[in-house]
């Protein structure tokens, strides 16, 4: 007969029972911040484990008398200077400690004493520990600072009971508040399913789906930030495409430098302009019906183009400038020309005569089938403006003087609208066109319009105080694979250490069929796979950089 049970068998770091080892994991510190639902992330999924959560409730009272001595602690030491260097963290420090005791006054945050044990297993003592290192390691990508505990095994393995005392070993208990607590649970769901909104995406941790709506919210506009190969386009592309299926009336409009959307608005059955194609049909920028007759408004983006165009003007030349554009809207004609604003320069003498010489680059040079009047007639369906072909140093102000006249067409009409503009960074490069980009995203949603805006990294935008303005009033912020994030980025979005070091290892389509992405949405982060339906896929890259005939 064999025995019954086989008694447990303890070493220094594990225990074994049968042939089964159980090898503990203590977490000593607590990382500052955490992602909700991250324990998904974080325990393999290919591997036996286990999270063992205690946590008790701390009495109120007792909870705001620790709060307490806390920051009198922080304060003092503040005072004291012997912080070792470390002022900044004890002001952050001191910052949540009142914040938090304001929480617990209110009741809406308690105090929590918990325990956190993990436990790996496997049938031999090698692969065990093994085991142990590599969730050890997983954990201290979130910041964790972990250990296995020794000669204290089946402390840490006894059963936990309904008391606060049972003994643990020494720096088992920690002190979190509720919002600290709920992170470790992993089935914390951040899922999105907004009535009437449009698939974004599947959540990595368990496919659901995440439905967006974004009429619904206080701005309508969106950014995309990845590498090349990441997937930007296609993501574009496919949001564009089902917000067209869910809402057949949207108006698109898609400022094109790559030349990459011509073929999808081609099949929507939109129209196509190749600006450097010098179309028949032309877009005069200095046409005032793009801000509804508003000509002192005109005046100022007119001055703001050409300084894009002109970026080596001196102020002498910039302050000429200005004054001439704005006489030219006060004095008339009704829709001026290029050639009306040389006319007025040339004369001028002094230092407007290089401003003059510069402008004849409208009258006799590339540009001069801009000089005229407004001949393009694109009354209605999607619109590509393709800028392949413009010279690199004229980019930023052809962008500036279409997205001019996209933001006048959005302001028209009821329906909703979006506006595609591919390497916004262009537009931010100069201080002048990147105010008028961010009162572009400011006011969108008045007139029931929302942007997409794409661009390879956010720290393009972050260099100005009008890019970081584009950057607040976006509702969604989408990260796909990104070289690397800042210190500036990390902060500006609030990101995670985590997220942060995740961010370069995102899966490209190439490597698995699907994009991987991290949303921030309102307080929400979402790590989502951007993926489409067999009908969309085969639509989408029979269409995606195909060059389609231009339509004047």
């Amino acid at each position: 007969m064999r025995p019954s049970g086989t008694p447990p068998v303890e070493g220094s770091t594990w225990l074994r029972t049968g042939r089964r080892y159980r090898a503990p994991l203590l977490v000593r510190q607590f990382p500052p911040e955490l992602p909700f639902g991250f324990v998904g992330r974080a325990l393999p999924t290919t591997e036996p484990n286990e999270l063992w959560v205690e946590a008790h409730r701390i009495a109120p009272a007792r909870a705001l008398e620790m709060i307490h001595g806390a920051r009198t602690v922080a304060e003092a030491e503040l005072r004291a200077g012997r912080d070792g260097g470390h002022t900044a963290e004890l002001e952050v420090e001191l910052d949540s400690a009142e914040e938090l005791g304001r929480a617990v006054a209110r009741r809406t945050q308690e105090l929590w004493r918990v325990g956190l044990r993990l436990l790996a297993f496997s049938s031999s003592r090698p692969r065990v520990e093994v085991a142990r290192t590599r969730l050890a390691e997983r954990l201290a990508v979130f910041g964790f600072q972990t250990r296995a505990p020794r000669r204290e095994v089946r402390e840490t393995l006894d059963p936990p009971t309904l008391r606060p005392t049972d003994p643990r070993p020494a720096g088992y208990w920690q002190t979190l508040p509720t919002d600290g607590l709920t992170a470790l649970y992993p089935f914390g769901d951040e899922t999105i399913l907004e009535e009437g909104g449009t698939l974004a995406g599947l959540a990595l941790s368990d496919a659901s789906p995440v439905f967006l709506d974004r009429w619904s919210h206080a701005s309508h506009s969106w950014g995309i930030f990845g590498t090349t190969g990441s997937g930007k386009s296609f993501m574009a592309a496919l949001t564009l495409l089902r917000a067209r299926w869910l809402e057949p009336t949207t108006d698109l409009l898609i400022l094109d430098p790559l030349g990459e959307f011509g073929a999808l608005v081609g099949a929507l059955g939109g129209s196509v302009v190749r600006l450097a194609d010098d179309p028949r049909g032309r877009l005069n920028p200095l046409d005032p019906s793009t801000t509804a007759g508003d000509r002192r408004e005109k005046s100022a983006r007119v001055a703001a183009m050409l300084r894009a165009l002109f970026p080596s003007l001196r102020d002498e030349e910039g302050a000429i400038l200005d004054a001439s554009v704005s006489q030219l809207y006060a004095e008339g004609p009704a829709v001026p020309t290029f050639e009306d604003l040389a006319l007025r320069l040339a004369g001028s003498g002094g230092d407007a005569s290089r401003l003059a010489t510069l402008l004849e680059v409208f009258r006799t040079g590339s540009l001069r089938y801009l000089n005229g009047p407004t001949t393009l007639s694109l009354q209605s369906g999607p619109v590509s403006v393709d800028f392949r072909g413009v010279p690199e140093e004229q980019l930023p102000f052809h962008l500036a003087y279409v997205l001019d006249w996209a933001y006048g067409r959005l302001r028209r009409g009821d329906g909703p609208k979006l506006l595609l503009l591919d390497e916004a960074h262009l537009l931010t490069r100069h201080a002048a066109t990147a105010d008028f980009l961010d009162r572009v995203v400011r006011h969108l949603r008045h007139f029931r319009a929302g942007a997409l805006l794409l661009s390879q990294n956010p720290d393009d935008l972050l260099g100005r105080e009008s890019g970081r303005s584009v950057l607040r009033n976006l509702d969604a912020t989408v990260f796909l694979r990104l070289p690397e994030v800042s210190a500036a980025s990390r902060e500006f979005f609030g990101l995670t250490a985590a997220e942060a070091e995740w961010l370069p290892k995102a899966r490209l389509p190439r490597e698995a069929g699907y994009s991987e992405s991290l949303w921030r949405v309102g307080e929400l982060h979402l790590p989502l796979a951007i993926v489409a339906s067999t009908p969309e896929f085969e639509f989408l890259t029979g269409t995606l950089g195909r060059d389609p005939r231009p339509v004047d």
